[in-house]
C-alpha cells in the first residue's frame, strides 16, 4: 500500500502493528513519520523519529525532529561512550547470552569428562564465571526506558507534586530516560539531574 502511495491506508496498518502487536522495524517507523508529517501531525512524526533514533542514533534524525518541533536545542539526544556501550549490549543481548550459555555448557561437559582430575576448586571457576555472565547478560543487558515529551507545555518539577519547585517549562520533542513511576508522574533524568514530569506529557518509546 505504501509503495502504491496509499499512505493513509498503510499508516493505519502500521499503527495497528505498533500499538496492538508492538511489532515494528526502523523502515516502518520512518514511513510512519513521513505520513504523519504529511498529515500535519508533527507531534506523532517526532515520536516515530525518536523511536527510530533509539534503534539507530543518527544525527540527521535529531535535525529532522528539531525542524518538526521548531526547536533548535533539544535535550536528551546526546550519546556518550557509556550510552553507546549500553546500546551495543542491549542490541546483542540474545547473542551474548547464547554465547555465554554455550561456553557454560562446554565447561560443564569438560568437568564431567575430567571429573577425576578436577579435584580442586580452581577447576570449577570457569563454570561459575560463565554462570555469572549468563545471569548478567540475561537480566542486565537491557537499554534504558526512554520517552519523548509530547504534551505542551510540559512542566519539569523537582518533586512529584504540583507544589514543588518548577525546574523548567518545555515544549514537545525532548527525549528523556525514564527511571521509575510515581502515581501520575514519571521520574526522569533531566540535564543530569532527577526530575519529574506528568505521565500525560510523555509518550513511551
Amino acid at each position: 500500500m505504501f509503495a502504491a502511495q496509499n499512505y493513509k491506508e498503510a499508516y493505519g496498518v502500521y499503527v495497528d502493528l505498533l500499538e496492538n502487536e508492538e511489532a515494528y522495524s526502523p523502515a516502518m517507523l520512518l514511513k510512519m513519520a513521513f505520513v504523519a508529517e504529511g498529515m500535519g501531525d508533527f507531534s506523532r512524526a517526532s515520536f516515530y523519529l525518536a523511536k527510530y533514533y533509539d534503534l539507530n542514533p543518527n544525527p540527521r534524525v535529531i535535525t529532522k525532529i528539531k525542524s518538526l518541533t521548531e526547536q533548535s536545542n533539544l535535550i536528551g539526544y546526546e550519546l556518550n561512550d557509556v550510552d553507546r556501550l549500553v546500546k551495543f549490549l542491549s542490541d546483542f543481548q540474545t547473542e551474548l547470552t547464547a554465547l555465554f550459555a554455550t561456553l557454560l555448557v562446554i565447561s560443564l561437559i569438560l568437568l564431567l569428562v575430567f571429573n577425576k582430575k578436577a579435584n580442586r576448586a580452581k577447576y570449577y571457576l570457569p563454570s561459575a564465571f560463565f554462570i555469572v555472565l549468563v545471569f548478567i547478560a540475561n537480566n542486565f543487558f537491557t537499554g534504558p526506558r526512554t520517552g519523548i515529551i509530547t504534551g505542551s507545555p510540559a512542566l519539569v518539577m523537582e518533586k512529584p507534586t504540583a507544589g514543588s519547585k518548577l525546574i523548567s517549562v518545555v515544549d514537545p520533542g525532548h527525549r528523556v530516560v525514564i527511571r521509575s513511576t510515581k502515581d501520575v508522574w514519571y521520574e526522569v533524568n533531566w540535564m543530569d539531574k532527577r526530575a519529574y514530569i506528568k505521565k500525560e506529557h510523555i509518550t513511551r518509546l
